[in-house]
């Protein structure tokens, strides 16, 4: 009696949806004809629809200049291909968009074959919306924010730029086209679900959970639950770019992540539908491809290396995981063990942290950093520049002298590859793509530093700071050979195209 009537009750849930489902694809039709005629498109039948899910385009971080040179790199070479943003910038437009991309990153976009869908909902993915399961209530989030989005629009072909795995099976099952993504760090990781269980204090782990048996036993059960829907949706991909190393290990790993217990699970109803209806295993690729992020290596590689101010240089945007509190701890160290760079003498050292701030949240975190740097008493040889333009960070990259980023994990660093071809020594917190991709050694010789910790980091400043001429020169260009030859934009759209995007679409 009760089975039958769970049954009746999700056969009437599933019989909505199915309605719902085919309403959306209906009315797509015109939904594309009113894009392509706002366009002015002719031939409009020979016309593709990429789709990029990118909610917050408009940040002006490294993950959006990748959103931005693909979409630039597909209209000089695809003129049959129109670009879609699927956005949740509703504070601004079109053209202001692609002007912000202009002053920010110097690229160039055609109004002709762009354009954006806004939606109304993208505070269903901020973490401020989920203080408890933030990671699930996301999640959730994205999969409604992606089912708005395609009732505006079904495209050719899905790819998400951001990170939202999630809506994966939701596009496949509404939109029945292919889905493609670029990843720039995964959602959940076995380095954070081994903090759970080793019970270790981090960002993705609060001294108050770490510290209780039974909140890190149910922690970890949220975190293996997690993790197998997360290789479950991302598993819905006909093909995943990567922008590092460590994003790769990880994704690779979580591609090939099982669960026996949850899998025999599943063959059970209703969660066999989950098999049912998601594409074909052997569609899904085995790997992910390394697509290195565009850098801007040509316009900053011809900056002088001589004459470089004692300008300790962060740019970032201003969220937590940056970590900016580290740089101003690192800073006053300098200060501390090394008298000779405070004041305003020869010797003299500055701090200035370039940054973009999305919301409220991040205006706040600013003044709280500058709060630290007033305890730490080093405001006088501390600059913020909030939401600069990109000649404003284009001229601070061409004084400085050092670059600092102190992420841990940091899952590329963008930030890392411009201060060396701008020929800004880095110092960058040993882990992630820094550590793996970016300051590696070219012919044997460093092309930069790594530190772990406030200490480090301040020798590394001072060790810079007293190189001799010579030595200085000769790291400054090694780092920019490097970059120039590894990170440009030339290599960027290689990859992309290796990708096999054109196939799916």
């Amino acid at each position: 009696m009760i089975l039958g009537l769970v049954a009746f009750v999700i056969g009437l849930v599933a019989a909505a949806a199915i309605g719902q489902i085919l309403g959306v694809r209906r009315r797509n039709a015109s939904q594309r004809a009113k894009l392509l005629s706002r366009l002015g498109v002719e031939q409009a039948e020979t016309k593709r629809i990429v789709g990029f899910f990118h909610p917050y385009c408009n940040a002006g971080g490294g993950g959006e200049r990748v959103l931005w040179a693909a979409i630039s790199a597909i209209q000089r070479k695809e003129p049959d291909v129109v670009s879609v943003v699927y956005s949740g910038d509703t504070d601004t437009t079109k053209e202001k968009i692609i002007e912000k991309v202009k002053a920010r990153f110097d690229i160039e976009l055609s109004p002709k074959t762009l354009d954006f869908v806004f939606l109304e909902s993208r505070y269903l993915v901020e973490d401020s919306t989920w203080p408890r399961f933030t990671l699930l209530g996301q999640s959730i989030g994205s999969m409604y924010l992606v089912w708005e989005a395609m009732t505006y629009l079904i495209p050719d072909l899905f790819i998400d730029t951001m990170g939202y795995a999630f809506t994966f099976p939701v596009v496949s099952l509404v939109g029945n086209i292919s889905v493609g993504a670029y990843v720039h760090y995964p959602t959940i990781s076995t380095t954070m679900l081994s903090r759970v269980k080793s019970r270790t204090a981090g960002v993705t782990n609060s001294a108050g959970i770490s510290s209780s048996a039974v909140l890190s036993t149910g922690k970890l059960l949220y975190y293996r639950l997690f993790m197998y829907y997360y290789a479950y949706s991302l598993r819905q991909a006909r093909f995943i770019m990567v922008n590092s190393s460590w994003t790769k290990n990880h994704i690779d790993s979580i591609l090939a992540h099982t669960d026996p217990l949850l899998d025999a699970i599943h063959l059970l109803p209703p969660l066999v539908l989950l098999e049912i209806l998601s594409r074909k295993r052997s569609e899904c690729p085995k790997t992910a491809q390394i697509a290195y992020p565009s850098c801007d290596t040509r316009q900053m590689a011809v900056f002088p290396l001589e004459g470089r101010e004692r300008v300790i240089l962060s740019i970032a945007q201003f969220r937590p995981e940056k970590d900016h509190a580290a740089q101003l701890r690192s800073f006053h160290k300098l200060l501390e063990a090394h008298p000779e760079h405070r004041g305003q003498g020869p010797s003299s050292a500055k701090l200035v942290l370039v940054g973009g701030s999305r919301n409220v949240g991040d205006a706040t975190r600013v003044e709280e950093l500058r709060l630290l740097a007033k305890g730490l008493d080093i405001q006088d040889q501390t600059e913020f520049v909030v939401n600069a333009s990109y000649p404003q960070v284009l001229n601070w990259l061409s004084r400085a002298s050092i670059g600092l980023s102190t992420m841990v994990d940091e899952h590329f660093g963008i930030n890392v590859v411009e201060f060396m071809a701008a020929g800004v020594i880095p110092v960058a917190h040993a882990s992630g793509g820094p550590l793996l991709d970016i300051i590696v050694p070219l012919d044997g010789q460093p092309t930069g530093y790594h530190a772990t910790s406030p200490e480090t980091f301040a020798e590394a400043f001072h060790t810079v700071f007293n190189l001799s001429p010579e030595a200085d020169i000769a790291l400054r260009q090694r780092a920019r050979t490097w970059a120039v030859q590894k990170f440009s934009a030339e290599e960027f759209e290689k990859a992309w195209d290796e990708s096999g995007w054109r196939r799916w679409l």
